[in-house]
């Protein structure tokens, strides 16, 4: 090592400052050598019992401490505001940037040379990841991991998906209600996240393809010994990273993002992992956009074949060999000489990687869907774009025309959406507004709406809806989200009426509303702004100062990285 640690401005020298300093940590039983040139590494522990996702992390972090121990640095624990999805209202993306915040600064302000970034749960990862990207020191992420798999009655079951699939058959009358509460008790069976191809295992399978995870981060279940296995090497990596001076923006390239929105592609992943690389790259300041998601992965197949897309969970994608197998199926995609958090490359990750299951891990030549990805569509209802998941859609319905029925607000689709006399049928574009970053506030996952009961027992499963919301990334339908600018700011969705005809092409990206400008415009200057849900506090500061979906709806005043610093001395 080259460098002088950073936290040396701490803890070394003979004056006032470094004994008050020292003198503190000493509290906690640390020897004298402890300070002796050792790096610092800060563990970042989003542990919270609200957030299920990450309840096992207190029994996880010790395998992380150990492996710091075993290379010499010394681990120091700390929390940050733990952002739970299935608990926290009025949605967890509202204080993804708050968390991320708590990052930076806790970064920035502490005594620390390197960082463990602990995560899991949705938001938790890339809160995370830009709050340490901000800072841009040497920075590891380990998840959680998935949860085993779900068992009903001889049947996997995924979290998420057979909720929405689930509660959609009790509705139209196909699955009783006492099946249905017997099945709640048998999906959620071991700690970890979404066992789904949800947002927790995309973002696991993002920061591994970003290369700021070790290989095999995405899939190895959260009881697995593997786990603890990695974590305890994770734990040793990122003292060396230290030591290499191995820093965030050294990784977090252009050809990183990359293969991240590849990799997205082909295992299905949530479309929420577009708003969430976009801030991370705004964080790091490396350019990325909206047509860099449509261009690197509109042609990608999707070979994974996992729910919501495909059949199987997380557990078997695991067996099957993980990430790196998938990313081996593809490396003619990818930019395999991008640096990863191994100090090699992501040719060197995958090199030895095999499929050790080709129904679960297709391979190129029989995909699960030929053109996956995330596709990116543009039109007078999202000049700025919307996007939809091709793989979870019907494929009949993505080249589309259909009447419009507006739901102004979420609980206005509640109130109306099962009455009988609702003016709707499954030729229908269902569309909800004012649910976007400022209008919900927090841009809340209630875009897949489910279907009017009517429909249901009739047997119609998909119809086209539209929003400015995004969806949980363990549902499935064709949902068209992330609209922008959203209606709260006066969006073209704000516009739409009842019985307007709207197109959708997937194919063309496109997305229209059949309405004449010069009504527009007539509609456009009756229409007046939402009030806010809240006034003061952190949601007013949020409401005021957040960016649309296509700038990864971070708050403006955080886009960009302030660097590693150390601040001016605290006595």
């Amino acid at each position: 090592m080259t460098h002088t640690l950073r936290s040396a401005a701490w803890f070394a020298g003979d004056d006032k400052d470094a004994f008050i300093h020292r003198s503190w940590m000493k509290n906690a039983g640390l020897p004298d050598d402890s300070f002796d040139g050792r790096p610092i590494i800060g563990i970042c522990n989003t542990f919270s019992e609200f957030t299920p996702c990450n309840g096992h992390f207190r029994e996880l972090i010790e395998h992380i401490k150990r492996g710091v121990l075993d290379a010499g640095g010394v681990p120091l624990e700390f929390p940050v505001f733990s952002c739970g999805e299935s608990n926290l209202r009025p949605t967890a993306m509202l204080f993804r940037n708050l968390a991320s915040m708590d990052v930076e600064e806790a970064i920035r302000g502490n005594p620390m040379d390197g960082v463990v970034l602990m995560a899991g749960c949705d938001k938790t990862t890339p809160s995370l990841l830009m709050g340490a990207s901000s800072c841009d020191l040497p920075s590891i992420v380990i998840s959680g991991g998935p949860m085993l798999n779900g068992k009903f009655r001889g049947q996997d079951i995924g979290s998420g998906t057979d909720v929405w699939r689930f509660s959609e058959e009790v509705r139209a009358g196909t699955m009783s209600r006492a099946d249905f509460m017997a099945a709640e008790s048998a999906m959620s069976r071991s700690p970890g996240h979404c066992m789904t191809m949800g947002t927790a295992s995309t973002m696991a399978s993002m920061v591994e393809a970003l290369g700021v995870a070790l290989p095999g981060n995405a899939a190895y279940p959260a009881v697995d010994a593997r786990r603890a296995r990695l974590a305890r090497l994770t734990g040793r990596r990122i003292v060396a990273m230290v030591r290499e001076d191995l820093r965030l923006s050294k990784i977090l390239t252009r050809a990183a993002f990359a293969n991240a929105i590849r990799v997205n592609g082909a295992i299905g992943g949530s479309t929420n992992a577009v708003v969430h690389l976009l801030a991370i790259a705004g964080r790091i300041g490396t350019a990325l956009s909206l047509e860099d998601w449509d261009r690197w992965g509109q042609d990608v197949p999707t070979l994974l074949n996992l729910m919501p897309s495909g059949r199987y969970l997380m557990e078997d994608f695991c067996y099957a060999g993980g990430l790196p197998a998938l990313m081996k199926e593809i490396q003619g995609l990818l930019d395999l000489d991008a640096l990863t958090v191994t100090g090699t490359t992501v040719r060197d990750n995958i090199a030895t990687a095999e499929n050790f299951n080709t129904d679960v891990i297709r391979p190129l030549s029989a995909p699960l869907t030929a053109q996956g990805g995330i596709a990116v569509l543009r039109g007078n209802l999202a000049p700025d774009g919307a996007i939809i998941k091709p793989s979870a859609a019907s494929p009949a319905l993505l080249r589309h025309r259909g009447r419009a029925v507006v739901f102004d607000t979420i609980e206005d689709y509640k109130r109306r959406i099962d009455d009988p006399l609702l003016d709707i049928d499954e030729h229908c574009v269902m569309v909800l507004r004012n649910c976007g970053p400022k209008g919900y506030p927090g841009m809340a996952e209630v875009g897949n709406m489910a279907l009017p009961r009517k429909l249901l027992e009739r047997g119609v499963r998909d119809m086209v809806r539209l929003s400015d919301a995004r969806m949980s990334g363990t549902a499935f339908g064709t949902v068209v989200l992330h609209a922008a600018p959203e209606a709260a700011v006066g969006g073209p969705l704000a516009l739409v009426q009842d019985g307007d005809e709207i197109e959708l092409d997937v194919a063309a990206r496109r997305l229209e509303l059949r309405v004449s400008e010069s009504e527009l415009a007539r509609r456009r200057s009756l229409w007046t702004a939402p009030e806010p849900a809240m006034k003061g506090g952190y949601q007013a500061l949020y409401v005021e100062r957040t960016l649309q979906a296509d700038r990864g709806a971070d708050l403006d005043f955080l886009v960009g990285c302030r660097g590693h610093a150390v601040p001016r001395e605290s006595h």
